[in-house]
């Protein structure tokens, strides 16, 4: 056995939908923008960006949705989870789904935006705004064995019963093999990776006390309840008094 200078953290880890099963989560990529927000929005000719979150961001969407220090704006993104049960380099977009995709969840890429609209401006790294603590709530993984390959099918979030992001996810700029093809040509991906494909319009604030429910038709819900926030607001670098 190794001699640990001290013992290491426990495996992140996801259930399995129907099963006593968990899923490890290796890391955890984030695409940019991949849905239109206007209805003239032309399908872009690049590949959209993407950034990453670590493992341990991953929490079960349930319970408590932490409201976060640091930041006045919040932010919800509900997106498709694809988990990777087998990994690879240079991975071709015919070879994804058959070869490469474990199963799918429903999941939250949450936001400190006033941290990324400073980072936007600067032209730094987005880890502040995107890698916090429990910034990646996501569903149970569904295997493809059950679910299949969603290529349709509603995606949607409501904040205290009100509707703010509503898709279909045939609405998908890039498509999920697209997508998974991309990483694999910048980095070897791995069994338990996760990759969230992109938020519809409608993303907006949350403030303490809100319900979050949300959902991909087919795949998973969620419901949260915004916790508290700091109190005091931490000051964030470059605010007035």
């Amino acid at each position: 056995m190794p001699d640990f200078a001290f013992p290491p953290p426990a495996a992140t880890a996801l259930p399995v939908a129907g099963s006593s099963s968990l899923f490890p989560v290796g890391r955890v990529f984030c695409i940019g923008r991949n849905y239109r927000w206007a209805p003239d929005e032309p399908r872009p000719v690049q590949m959209p960006a993407w950034f990453m979150k670590p493992a341990s961001a991953v929490v079960p969407a349930q319970g408590v949705l932490p409201y976060p220090a640091q930041t006045r704006d919040f932010c919800h993104e509900i997106e498709l989870v694809v988990a990777i049960g087998w990994g690879g380099r240079d991975i071709s977009p015919e070879r994804v789904e058959a070869e490469h995709i474990w199963g799918y969840a429903a999941g939250l890429d949450m936001t400190r935006r006033d941290l990324q609209q400073q980072a936007k401006q600067a032209g730094g790294p987005w880890e502040p705004a995107k890698a916090f603590d429990q910034s990646a709530p996501c569903t149970p993984i569904v295997p493809v064995a059950v679910c299949g390959h969603p290529r349709q099918g509603a995606i949607w979030l409501t904040v205290n019963g009100q509707e703010r992001q509503r898709a279909d996810l045939s609405g998908l700029l890039w498509t999920v093999p697209e997508l998974v093809a991309m990483l694999s040509r910048s980095v070897a991906l791995a069994p338990g990776d996760l990759v969230y494909t992109g938020t519809p319009a409608g993303v907006g604030p949350l403030q303490p006390g809100d319900v979050v429910r949300a959902g991909v038709q087919g795949i998973g819900e969620l419901s949260m309840a915004v916790g508290a926030g700091p109190s005091p607001i931490s000051p964030i670098e470059g605010d007035g008094p």
